[in-house]
């Protein structure tokens, strides 16, 4: 035991991969359902060096681990927040702000009456709100030398007190706020517009043209005209078979058409146009046959499926995409990322050309592009270093945080430049991202140990719990039935909303679960660029105004 206690002291990079290690096991403990995660981490991290103060991760870990796990963040969410910003965007980001600026007025009323060090209370503000990036930021501000390393740890110590409410808080917002409503998520979600890109479990069925009104229109002048949300597949006309929606011959009636989209889209367009008929054309593969491809080539990523032209290469067409674990029609503007699996209807005798055309390689798909994560990052970086200077005299830099998390943002909006590509593919990503947050975390909680624990035995430790339980309870229990309530929104898109004020994927999870959808990642997207900027703006100048006015 002596030995591994000298070797976790000396070796760092044993050290991080040790706290990792029993940080994952802890934190897949689930409590009535809930659970830690990663952040499980740094309460490790806190919990070894307050044992021991040898056990400290240098703080390059640190900012390295904040650095791509914002980046990769922002490049994931830039298309979702800012096509959120024309579709009702800006109202919900509104609410956010506010709720954020409540919280931080919450931090300021327990300052002026606890009066704890700036530095405690600005972590307090990163814990109720729970947003480890904002911690980093903190301590990274705090580690440029002008403070003394004592106090470059007392972030950490106000954002350990919150944060377990700070988790804990929303999820039992959502928890009360379904049982009071009586909510219905099926119901629910019937309010949802077609603009929401979520899963519905898309349906292949077969249709059958019967309405007179109808017939003599081709499926492109319907389309333009009904906007109905489903793909056309292919089509038959006694044993003449054809690709639907890629084809301008007029609609007869008797015509067979294959319709993919959710089952009441399908059950509408179905009504409108005749009736569903036992007949499966998506069974029938003489002519035509359906591939799961792989877009893994540099020249597709970053493209509208309509630029792809594929009926007129190959008489071919992608009938939906799969992102990660999400379903998605494969509408002509939808744009396709590294990773995605298409669906391509094709003939047989084309399907090879079509392979090698979209890529097709899963190995390409886990590598990253160094030149465009590389220049990114740069840039990144060097926005986050240019001083900001605000009223009062007060200065301050958008950092390691917010710097790169802004420039991901837009680079992950613009998806490729000439022949750099910004996007990086979603596993990767995610991968990218988990790694960066383990780094952060373990660096965070290791190089505060003995500084919590002093601060918890303080006379102030309990009143400090008390004041983040308080915030971390009553901004959701607000937020939540005002989205619901007053904006009308559907109730898993405002607990998606809620969780984004928090900044928190546990209570996102727990919101999904609840909903048995994809709704709540939605109401998260378009609103958590947002959160974590303004987080990270508001906590640097909250800290700066505090040590300012002593």
């Amino acid at each position: 035991m002596n030995m591994l206690s000298e070797l976790l002291a000396e070796q760092s990079l044993l050290l991080l991969f040790f706290v990792a290690t029993i940080g994952y096991l802890v934190g897949k403990i689930q409590f009535k359902g809930i659970q830690l995660g990663v952040a499980a981490i740094l309460f490790v991290g806190i919990a070894l060096s307050a044992l021991d103060p040898r056990y400290t991760l240098p703080a390059a870990y640190g900012s390295l681990g904040l650095v791509i796990f914002v980046y990769s963040i922002g490049i994931a969410s830039g298309p979702s927040f800012f096509a959120s910003l024309r579709n009702g965007g800006k109202r919900n980001n509104g609410i956010v702000i506010a709720a954020i600026v409540t919280g931080l007025a919450m931090i300021l009323a327990t300052y002026f009456i606890l009066r704890p060090d700036p530095a405690i209370a600005a972590g307090l503000f990163t814990g109720a709100m729970t947003n480890t990036p904002t911690l980093a930021g903190l301590v990274q501000m705090l580690s440029d030398g002008k403070f003394n390393e004592t106090i470059a740890t007392l972030p950490a110590v106000g954002y350990s007190i919150a944060y377990p409410m700070g988790v804990l808080g929303p999820i039992l917002a959502i928890a009360f706020w379904q049982r009071r409503f009586k909510i219905n998520y099926k119901k629910d979600a019937e309010l949802v517009t077609d603009s929401v890109a979520v899963d519905k479990h898309l349906h292949n069925r077969t249709i059958r043209i019967t309405n007179k009104e109808y017939v003599g229109q081709t499926l492109k002048e319907l389309l333009a005209e009904q906007h109905w949300p489903v793909v056309f597949g292919r089509a038959r006309r006694g044993s003449e078979e054809w690709l639907a929606a890629a084809d301008n011959r007029p609609l007869k009636t008797g015509d067979l058409l294959n319709v993919i989209g959710s089952p009441e889209d399908v059950l509408g367009v179905a009504k409108s146009l005749g009736e569903v008929c036992d007949e499966h054309l998506e069974l029938d593969l003489s002519q035509y046959d359906r591939h799961r491809i792989i877009v893994s080539s540099k020249h597709i990523a970053g493209r509208k499926i309509r630029e792809l032209r594929l009926p007129q290469r190959f008489g071919a067409m992608i009938t939906r995409v799969k992102r990660g674990d999400v379903d998605m029609l494969a509408h002509k503007n939808l744009i396709l990322e590294y990773g995605d699996r298409v669906c391509v209807l094709a003939p047989l005798s084309t399907v090879r050309d079509i392979r090698k055309y979209l890529g097709d390689s899963y190995r390409d798909t886990s590598r990253i592009n160094v030149l465009g994560i590389g220049i990114g990052i740069s840039l990144g970086l060097l926005l986050g270093s240019i001083p900001i200077d605000l009223p009062g005299g007060v200065v301050f830099h958008l950092g390691d945080a917010g710097g790169p998390l802004i420039i991901g943002l837009i680079l992950g909006y613009v998806r490729r430049s000439g022949r750099i590509v910004w996007g990086i593919p979603y596993t990767a990503n995610l991968t990218l991202r988990e790694f960066g947050l383990v780094l952060m975390l373990a660096s965070i909680g290791t190089r505060s140990g003995q500084t919590f624990v002093e601060a918890m035995n303080g006379p102030g430790g309990l009143w400090l719990f008390i004041a983040g339980a308080i915030i971390s309870l009553v901004i959701p229990f607000i937020l939540l039935p005002v989205l619901y309530k007053k904006f009308k929104l559907p109730f898993a898109i405002s607990a998606g909303i809620m969780a984004a004020a928090h900044t928190q994927p546990a209570v996102q999870a727990y919101a999904v679960q609840q909903a048995g959808n994809d709704l709540p990642n939605h109401g998260y997207a378009i609103v958590f660029p947002t959160a974590i900027i303004l987080k990270i703006i508001l906590a640097q100048v909250l800290l700066i105004s505090l040590y300012s006015i002593g």
